[in-house]
């Protein structure tokens, strides 16, 4: 079987080999708008020199709502077989879900599949190599399906936005519509009254004006009720005019309830919300009307 190495090729429309209205209004219109290239340190080899038992992919392209990948690019019944993995993106960075969905694609039309999955006027398309999918079209590179995506096993790092890729240094998660705005979220990250919510809409909920502000410190068993949020995204907490005065991270349950009621009976005149997080408790304020002193 013949041998390629990837290095001979991989990048080189990089360094000026930019063929066809196609590769033009993909390649260089979404790169462009995402930012300069990204260079990985990790040179690429062909796959048809590593063992077939390997699980390698290939990242076709993405967008707000999919990461597009191969693990093979031999034609079976003149269709090539791509997966979709789910992504969501939160105030703290991009998450790959679980469940991916299996497409075909028509072997002869890969390109023309990922130009008009990923469209540039998408603001977080992006779209792998057009060279680099060709030439491993044409020697028939082929590998084992993954059981997760991972970095270590992505051929072109180089080709995803850094928040996508440092999305693939964590496990996959269990996504889910808000119950809200019907955007795609962690499953569990944020619930509040039995309603899965996306971290935007549980900060304006919860965090809101119609949110449980306490005006005076907690009675023991109220603790046991607290608004519980994966995180507190801070950046979040500028719309809802609220600030985040105290982080408890772990700290014994005994000793957080008293920190925590000692704050709030040194500030009598304001509204307090305190809630549970991954690793402890965070006390919120509302910011009053006029400024503080």
């Amino acid at each position: 079987m013949a041998t390629v190495n990837a290095e001979s090729f991989i990048g080189q429309e990089k360094k000026g080999f930019r063929r066809g209205v196609l590769f033009e209004r993909s390649w260089l219109s979404l790169q462009k708008a995402r930012g300069p290239i990204r260079h990985s340190s990790v040179q690429v080899q062909a796959m048809t020199e590593r063992p077939a038992s390997e699980a390698r992919i290939y990242i076709l392209g993405g967008n707000a709502s999919t990461l597009a990948f191969v693990s093979s690019l031999r034609p079976e019944n003149r269709q090539i077989t791509a997966w979709l993995a789910p992504l969501a993106w939160t105030p703290v960075g991009v998450v790959v879900g679980e469940g991916w969905q299996r497409v075909n694609i028509a072997a002869d039309n890969v390109p023309g599949w990922v130009d008009q999955t990923f469209s540039p006027e998408d603001d977080r398309a992006f779209v792998s190599s057009l060279r680099d999918l060709e030439m491993l079209i044409r020697v028939g590179w082929h590998s084992e399906a993954p059981v997760s995506l991972t970095e270590d096993l992505v051929l072109n790092p180089e080709d995803l936005p850094e928040d996508v890729l440092d999305a693939l240094a964590h496990p996959e998660e269990q996504l889910t519509q808000c119950a809200v705005c019907r955007r795609t979220c962690v499953r569990d990250h944020f619930v509040w009254n039995e309603r899965r919510l996306c971290a935007w809409d549980y900060h304006a909920t919860v965090f809101g004006k119609r949110g449980p502000w306490q005006a005076k410190p907690y009675e023991e068993r109220y603790f046991e009720t607290l608004p519980t949020a994966k995180y507190v995204a801070h950046g979040l907490l500028e719309d809802v005019k609220v600030d985040a005065i105290l982080v408890l991270d772990d700290i014994e349950e005994t000793l957080s309830r008293s920190i925590i009621n000692q704050v709030m009976e040194a500030e009598p005149a304001s509204a307090h919300l305190a809630v549970r997080t991954e690793r402890g408790m965070t006390l919120l304020r509302e910011r009053s009307a006029e400024p503080r002193p």
